[in-house]
């Protein structure tokens, strides 16, 4: 099971077991506890879901697509790190991804 270290909009570190084929966004939700609203579910139509990837993650997570862009991009919080946890699928290639929850718009 892969880990992903994660930063709560509080500053609480947590590491948490992942579960793979999931998103990142249901495994900080369901199985870190953390608070991601992440209200369309997983869809790509909102931003509750907003992340800062490490840097040194950006690379193997893959490219954004378009419509996550356009989301992310008009947050007021938006960094060249922001990602939609819902786009990001965990798998065994992602034990150990570092991501920090952006702080709700």
């Amino acid at each position: 099971m892969p880990k992903i270290n994660a930063t709560d909009r509080d500053g609480t570190e947590k590491v948490i077991e992942a579960e793979n084929g999931l998103s990142l966004m249901v495994n900080l939700r369901d199985n870190g506890g953390l608070d991601i609203a992440s209200i369309c579910g997983g869809m790509c139509s909102c931003a509750t879901c907003h992340v800062y990837v490490d840097p040194d993650w950006m690379d193997k997570i893959g490219a954004q697509e378009p419509d996550e862009y356009e989301l992310v991009e008009f947050s007021e919080h938006y960094k060249e790190n922001s990602r939609l946890s819902c786009q990001i699928e965990m798998s065994d290639d992602l034990d150990g991804i570092k991501v920090t929850l952006a702080p709700e718009d």
